[in-house]
């Protein structure tokens, strides 16, 4: 009988994201059942923007770098999240992949959140009278 105890998952981790349908419930079971991957995934699903490394931090509230990289590593690597760097000065941000969207959905049972697609501003022309 295996023992699931901090270190032990610590140890073991997520790494891939399979690609066969029962492993990838089988991982969507394992982050489910992690508190500090989900707090992690749903903090950055309810952010707008994203959330920057001391955001992440105060939100699963361990105030140690390694506990907070530790889940953010899984998620990274899993896929479900991306980090985007803002190049004029702002800081770099955690935010939801696609994949991401998807398994929060599947988890909590709620729709994904799409993001908003950026579209040009158009301009209406007008019929010429006859």
């Amino acid at each position: 009988m295996r023992r699931w105890n901090s270190v032990f998952v610590v140890n073991r981790g997520l790494w891939v994201w399979p690609p066969d349908p029962k492993g990838q419930r089988r991982t969507l079971r394992k982050v489910a059942d992690s508190d500090r991957l989900m707090r992690a995934l749903a903090g950055i699903g309810k952010s707008k923007d994203g959330l920057s490394n001391p955001e992440l931090d105060e939100l699963l509230n361990d105030n140690s770098n390694w506990m907070t990289l530790w889940p953010v590593r899984q998620l990274l690597s899993l896929g479900f999240i991306e980090y985007k760097v803002d190049f004029f000065g702002g800081p770099a941000k955690y935010q939801l992949s696609e994949l991401g969207r998807n398994a929060l959905a599947t988890i909590t049972g709620q729709s994904a959140q799409p993001k908003a697609p950026v579209s040009p501003p158009q301009t209406q022309v007008a019929a010429p009278k006859a």
